[in-house]
């Protein structure tokens, strides 16, 4: 049966604000407490999934996170009104506040990992939440992200939806962000790749010094077993320590890959050559790699522009294009290797930029924004539908967005209880919108 590679877009949430969380992720840390724009970063991001959808892809939209996060505020010891929550919040525990009222669940490479039904032992295609344990503002998320991803993808005959691994560091798991999967065609058996920033269980293993590696071994392995793949057919690669002390806190910030190609940096991976023999050895004849000289392209320019955290897609004419923010075009140097990779044999074929800077400023490019999903025809008739781009979503949400975001919104304004009101009001209606039920905690 024909298959597809869909890309499910996260909406950025109406409290889209600059916390800077993040510790390890740059970008997050240098706009800290900058005012942000709710309203347009919402709408950079639906400009994106509408042009990908009219270029022939499939493209998928879920949903925020609730925010203010005024349930977990409340299982940490504050109570009354919700307004008398958010106001002892604000007094008595600011950090707090910020992380239950982070924006971050907009980056849905970090909301699962997610294996086809080619992959899988049951034949049915299989969604992990990731725990996201290294950050307390994401810890909270995937509960919330099991429900949404469940109410998208709720036949049972065709998905399976796995708990999140236990919520302790040996078990780190930041999803689809360490994942790729490579495969001749998306209907056939491909191989998974996974990637981690350390072991768990041995600290005798390189690990990197100044930032955290959030992402365990164990939690590759188990996350594979859970799936029922074929470990013959699975690759798991350490990340390169220096580079995730230098900001690449996920492997999407160093590699991206799509069918038979990898799109890497030459720093990427601990040991590239034997991870790059691995994964000629598992996919086999076919398999390549475009690797991206330091002498070309510094970690710190790569880290800066975020020209690895792209989107690599086949389009339905069969080229190959690279989805890259608008940053790497303002950069000297990145810009003119970009023009030399289409000049050569890369194997991309395209590069399409887009204005995604609300969420590059908090940390996030094309690729943290987008969840890979390979349906065939039966699955992809059997999700939900409303959650499926198409024009009159397109136009339908830009007028939710109008009607309940803010267009500046600064960390002091987070405990104000009418940003509650006007978040919750909001979310009610898109759950609506996209035909969810009730997945958030005050709809319960």
């Amino acid at each position: 049966m024909k298959a597809f590679e869909a890309n499910f877009d996260g909406l950025v949430g109406p409290t889209h604000n600059y916390a800077g969380l993040s510790f390890g992720n740059v970008a997050s840390q240098n706009n800290q407490d900058a005012p942000s724009n709710p309203r347009e970063a919402a709408k950079q991001g639906l400009v994106k999934m509408k042009a990908l959808h009219d270029m022939g892809l499939v493209q998928g939209v879920l949903a925020p996170q609730e925010r203010p996060d005024v349930h977990t505020l409340r299982r940490l010891g504050l109570s009354g009104s919700d307004a008398d929550v958010l106001f002892q919040a604000r007094q008595q525990a600011p950090a707090i506040l910020a992380a239950c009222c982070s924006a971050s669940s907009m980056w849905t490479a970090n909301a699962a990992t997610v294996s086809p039904s080619a992959d899988t032992l049951d034949g049915r295609v299989h969604f992990t939440p990731a725990n996201l344990t290294n950050k307390f503002h994401r810890s909270i998320e995937h509960e919330t992200t099991g429900r949404i991803l469940q109410a998208t993808f709720s036949d049972d005959k065709h998905f399976a939806h796995h708990q999140a691994l236990p919520g302790a560091e040996h078990f780190g798991d930041e999803g689809a962000a360490n994942h790729t999967r490579f495969c001749t065609e998306y209907g056939e058996q491909g191989v998974e790749f996974f990637v981690h920033g350390r072991y768990a269980f041995d600290s005798s293993k390189p690990a990197p010094q100044k930032y955290p590696a959030r992402h365990t071994f164990e939690a590759a392995e188990a996350v594979a077993r859970l799936h029922g793949l074929n470990m013959g057919k699975v690759v798991i690669a350490q990340q390169n320590p220096d580079v995730i002390d230098q900001g690449v806190f996920h492997n999407d910030v160093i590699a991206v890959g799509n069918r038979n190609l990898l799109f890497c940096h030459q720093e990427a991976f601990l040991n590239q050559d034997e991870v790059k023999k691995e994964l000629h050895k598992r996919f086999g004849e076919g398999f390549r790699v475009t690797e991206v000289p330091s002498d070309k392209v510094s970690v710190q320019d790569a880290v800066k522009t975020y020209l690895f955290n792209s989107q690599l897609l086949a389009l339905p004419n069969g080229k190959t294009l690279l989805v890259i923010p608008e940053e790497c075009r303002g950069n000297p140097r990145v810009w003119a290797y970009v023009e030399e990779l289409l000049a050569s044999d890369s194997g991309i074929d395209a590069v399409k930029v887009f204005d995604l800077k609300q969420s590059m400023c908090n940390g996030g490019g094309p690729a943290c924004l987008r969840l890979r999903v390979v349906l065939n025809e039966a699955e992809h008739a059997a999700m939900n539908q409303h959650a499926l781009m198409s024009d009159q979503l397109f136009a339908t949400l830009n007028g939710w967005v109008d009607k309940h975001y803010r267009d500046r919104l600064t960390e002091a304004e987070l405990a104000d209880p009418q940003l509650l009101i006007e978040s919750r009001t909001a979310l009610d209606e898109l759950t609506r919108i996209l035909n969810l039920g009730a997945v958030y905690q005050f709809q319960r």
